[in-house]
């Protein structure tokens, strides 16, 4: 369903270290040059339209709302002369824009 690569789990292994006891949460939102944007962040609880998928060694949150737009998605991290960051790759985008992290999917 999702692939996080070995950067991918790195990174967030290394961020999710400093915050003992936090959940990693994957989510899509509606904004973005493209019209959604993916949204990664850390929370506290599961909710109750929560699904949890272990991937790699990495619990991965994500709601029920963006679970269709995460389909085949792969994460990965990498670093470049102007930083670090997260990439993302998704099967169904149409289209995407300069940054990476804003999609959008057929009507």
């Amino acid at each position: 369903m999702i692939h996080l690569s070995q950067a991918a789990v790195s990174e967030i292994g290394r961020i999710k270290s400093k915050q003992p006891n936090v959940l990693f949460r994957l989510a899509v939102k509606p904004g973005g040059c493209s019209g959604f944007f993916y949204d990664m962040s850390f929370d506290e609880a599961i909710k109750v339209d929560d699904q949890v998928f272990d991937l790699d060694e990495i619990q991965v949150i994500i709601d029920a709302a963006s679970l269709n737009y995460l389909k085949g998605l792969r994460v990965d991290y990498s670093e470049d002369l102007m930083g670090g960051g997260f990439r993302f790759h998704n099967p169904q985008a149409i289209a995407t824009c300069g940054c990476g992290n804003s999609f959008s999917l057929s009507p």
